[in-house]
């Protein structure tokens, strides 16, 4: 006699097949089941802060960027023949951020 999936010599009146402890299985999924929310729970608060992250990068970059251009704006009028005693910025040569000895040249 062949077995409940086919399988030849396997009956289910043998006791191969008990069903009797469901009850632990239970309590295994439900601890399983637990596990995983909490897991769930992790990676949705790290994507949250994922994102904040990302976002407050984002603003960094673009406030980076607008000081940069503000920068490079102040150093064009100082080339203009600007005169750095009438308050504006150094020259280029004293602004200039790769300077290591602070010297202008």
């Amino acid at each position: 006699m062949s077995g409940p999936n086919g399988d030849p010599n396997i009956s289910a009146d043998n006791g191969i097949i008990n069903d009797d402890d469901d009850f632990g299985d239970e309590e295994e999924y439900e601890a399983i089941n637990s596990m995983l929310d909490q897991i769930n729970s992790y990676l949705d608060d790290l994507e949250e802060r994922n994102d904040s992250l990302n976002g407050k990068l984002h603003e960094l970059m673009e406030s980076n960027k607008q000081a940069r251009l503000e920068f490079r704006a102040q150093l064009m009028g100082t080339q203009e023949g600007k005169c750095p005693a009438d308050g504006d910025p150094p020259s280029l040569e004293e602004a200039d951020p790769n300077n290591e000895n602070g010297d202008s040249k």
